[in-house]
């Protein structure tokens, strides 16, 4: 029969196989847990920045019904002073309360220049 030829540097020993499968475990346990840690900071992130915007959104639209509200106020006082400035009711004022009266022709002093 023949001998077959076997190179035994190559072989590895139990303890070199354990080695180097427990730092590859290590690296992989740091990668995961490296993965995990930005995983959890981009969550948070993500889950904070919604919530800011639905707070936001929320002041938008309370600021928005609040400028509606004031509009709605400014026209009905300029609907109010219009009413006020009427000539009739400036007369009416000037002769009840404050006893005024209109001219007569003889009172009226024309001055030129």
């Amino acid at each position: 029969m023949g001998t077959a030829k076997t190179d035994y540097g190559k072989v590895l020993l139990p303890q070199q196989v354990g080695r180097g499968f427990s730092v590859r475990r290590l690296d992989v346990a740091r990668f995961l847990m490296i993965c995990m840690i930005l995983l959890t900071i981009v969550s948070i992130f993500h889950v904070w920045s919604r919530f800011r915007l639905i707070e936001l959104n929320l002041q938008v639209s309370e600021a928005s019904r609040k400028l509606k509200s004031l509009e709605q106020e400014q026209k009905q006082l300029q609907l109010e002073v219009a009413s006020l400035k009427t000539p009739a009711r400036i007369e009416t004022i000037a002769k009840r309360d404050l006893g005024m009266a209109v001219p007569r022709e003889e009172q009226i002093i024309l001055v030129r220049e």
